[in-house]
């Protein structure tokens, strides 16, 4: 896979930054995927938790692609839109961004997801997520 290089979004802030570790590589020397994985699903949890007003679960992986590699020392952004508020659900899009090679700096697009997540009550059952306190 070849890097294409590409900005990092300038118009909003990532919901999580991280520096994925020697313990993170997967037998080929690569970031393990399952890691990137989780952590797309903690920053897409982010802002629907907030959304949602209370706890979230996530009920599926729409979609999931792997573009580019992640290595170690990578600095790794995960940005996150809400797409759609349902009754008791919250779908987003998360775009994630490596910051690779300190002494001349390149970022590339490494993956993409889209993920569901319900609003569910402190015991763990369905709820309807409250009206947008912003519209």
């Amino acid at each position: 896979m070849s890097e294409a290089p590409v900005q990092l979004p300038a118009d909003r802030m990532p919901v999580l930054r991280v520096m994925p570790m020697p313990r993170d590589l997967n037998p080929a020397g690569d970031v393990f995927g399952g890691w990137i994985m989780s952590q797309v699903d903690i920053a897409g949890a982010v802002p629907a938790r907030q959304r949602a007003r209370g706890r979230v679960a996530t009920i599926s992986v729409n979609s999931f692609v792997f573009k580019q590699p992640v290595s170690v020392g990578d600095i790794v952004s995960f940005y996150v839109d809400i797409v759609r508020v349902g009754k008791s659900s919250i779908t987003v899009d998360v775009e994630v961004y490596a910051e690779r090679n300190p002494e001349d700096p390149v970022v590339v697009k490494v993956t993409e997801a889209t993920l569901t997540y319900v609003a569910v009550s402190a015991s763990g059952v369905k709820r309807d997520i409250p009206p947008d306190i912003a519209a």
